[in-house]
């Protein structure tokens, strides 16, 4: 990297740092701290919600998803509109009626303490892995490419983000991730326009397109019921509708963004910017991607993009191998070359087919050259990371961009890893918070439970950075952060619709409903039963099915459905 480089990154996190520092340096009560004072606006709100879900783990893996596999996983995203007017006709209306602060608080009053205790501790589980997870992801990428120290990285990372964080609570978290979807917005953008602006100059973006469709690039839609598949059109809108529903519904991260809103109006209005734009921003994420391929298809590119792994093989004994492999490769990206350009040029149809048979079988050449490097990998180091989806994306920017735009786009990348772990540990701060300190040590003064929140947000993020720390990859990251909602939020999303709907079921069947159903989960994911989006409709009938039948054998205590004020 470059000095200018080095300026524009540190600058661009440092003022999001000491903006968020300053903007929410007065915190004068609990309503203040936990809710940002009830002032968002929806504009500020939605912009908060995509921020949260847009973890550096979508910048970094979703481009090397599309990269290798195509449009296809846009699919995941298809359920998500769907959620955003469920939860706006019926989560919203019910947490502002109630005027909670944690989503779990409203459990208590419909069930008992034991209820909302479990799923507040199941919360924090699947989110304090998840939020580690966030800071590792850019950090064992960034790492590999550039050389950086792993253990600094995540340090780094985590600090930056605690600061702001813990002095400033939830309004300090929103007001930086407007500043942070605005540097990621302007970075995907600049480096989309940049690649169209890399490739031959007859190859417009239309004929781009149809080089990616050529080797299957451009299939988006799949209607097969087939479970071998993670991604199809059912999957995405059926699993994908209730994984979206468990997280924007029942997860505090993203519950405590629209909670901070003026009004049910401004929240409900927030929830629909991020339904209309989401899918359309994820699908352009991919779209760079699939440029990236096109890009590939007129440039080398090389055999494996993990250093670390490359790195592993040719310190071994299979390295004369592994280089045979390599000027195959380079050999197969002239080829490739020539025969995109001839593409290009001609407007004959028949000298097309022609052009497009020999591209074809270019590619699947290269395909299985990059098996064979897997293999070697694999023999040279066991344990290495084969899978090398999540440094598709930085390769590029790397190696092709120019000076001040690698910093901008890296900054891109900490920054919303920055943006979806300050969420994180502002929930998993005021969760712990409100529903297990303040239950059990109650009649505190206010300040006593900001000065609280405060050092439990800050442990959540010690313990964010050691399980950083101590991770692994996991096939593609963004697979893994979906995985590990997927095992638990089916279970919560079916607590809270038994709280909502099944009003004749009581605490003492959804409490043990839902321990029995948590532990069927991570079996059939163990097993691998089923593709883990489906994991979440399961989840969610399993312990809605089971509370109904335990209500009608093991009949619990009655108990009023008014709220009870914590």
């Amino acid at each position: 990297m470059h000095q200018i480089d080095w300026i524009v990154l540190i600058g661009t996190l440092l003022f999001i740092v000491l903006y968020g520092t300053w903007k929410a340096r007065q915190q004068r009560d609990v309503s203040d701290y936990f809710k940002g004072g009830n002032t968002s606006g929806w504009w500020t709100i939605g912009l908060s919600v995509m921020a949260t879900q847009a973890s550096a783990i979508t910048f970094l893996s979703t481009p090397g998803q599309a990269f290798h596999d195509g449009m296809g996983f846009v699919q995941f995203y298809f359920g998500l509109p769907i959620a955003m007017v469920i939860i706006c006709l019926v989560f919203i209306p019910i947490y502002h009626k109630l005027k909670v602060f944690t989503a779990y608080e409203y459990l208590e009053s419909r069930f008992d303490k034991k209820t909302r205790t479990l799923t507040a501790i199941l919360f924090l589980i699947q989110r304090g892995l998840a939020c580690g997870i966030t800071i590792f992801a850019p950090s064992i990428i960034l790492s590999a490419v550039l050389g950086w120290n792993l253990f600094y990285l995540n340090i780094i990372i985590g600090v930056l983000v605690i600061i702001y964080t813990v002095s400033g609570g939830t309004r300090a978290v929103n007001v930086t991730q407007k500043q942070q979807m605005g540097v990621i917005f302007f970075g995907m953008f600049l480096a989309f326009l940049l690649i169209l602006n890399y490739l031959p100059l007859d190859i417009t973006f239309t004929k781009a397109l149809e080089i990616a469709g050529q080797s299957g690039k451009m299939d988006i839609l799949d209607f097969s019921f087939d479970f071998d598949n993670r991604y199809t059109f059912w999957s995405g809108i059926i699993g994908g509708t209730f994984l979206a529903l468990s997280y924007f519904g029942t997860d505090q991260s993203q519950v405590q963004r629209y909670l901070s809103g003026k009004s049910v109006k401004q929240s409900q209005m927030g929830l629909i910017m991020n339904g209309l734009l989401k899918v359309p921003m994820q699908f352009f994420i991919l779209l760079v991607g699939i440029m990236v391929f096109v890009f590939y298809q007129f440039n080398s590119s090389p055999l494996h993009f993990n250093p670390s792994a490359v790195k592993d093989v040719k310190n071994s004994e299979y390295a004369d191998e592994y280089i045979l492999l390599e000027e195959e490769k380079e050999i197969l990206d002239q080829q490739l070359i020539e025969q995109q350009l001839l593409f290009g040029k001609t407007e004959n149809p028949e000298q097309q087919a022609v052009y497009r048979e020999e591209i074809e079988k270019i590619n699947a050449k290269t395909k299985a050259l990059r098996a064979q490097s897997v293999a070697l990998i694999k023999q040279a180091n066991p344990n290495a990371e084969t899978n090398d989806k999540d440094y598709v994306f930085i390769h590029f920017i790397l190696n092709n961009l120019h000076k001040g735009i690698i910093g901008l786009l890296l900054a891109v990348i900490l920054s919303a890893a920055m943006s979806s772990t300050s969420s994180e540990l502002n929930a998993l701060g005021s969760t712990t918070t409100l529903d297990l300190y303040k239950r059990n040590r109650p009649g505190k003064r206010e300040k006593h439970y900001v000065a609280a929140s405060r050092g439990f947000t800050l442990l959540w993020g010690v313990i964010a950075i050691i399980v950083a720390c101590s991770a692994h990859l996991f096939d593609n990251l963004i697979q893994l952060v979906n995985i590990i909602g997927s095992i638990f939020y089916g279970n919560v999303l079916g607590i809270f619709l038994l709280a909502f709907f099944v009003k004749f079921v009581h605490s003492r069947a959804v409490f043990i409903a839902a321990i029995f159903t948590q532990l069927i989960i991570v079996y059939f994911w163990y097993i691998d039963l089923m593709p883990y989006l489906w994991l979440n409709l399961v989840g969610c009938a399993i312990v809605m099915i089971l509370a109904v039948l335990l209500q009608l054998i093991i009949p619990g205590s009655k108990k009023k459905d008014a709220f009870v004020q914590t």
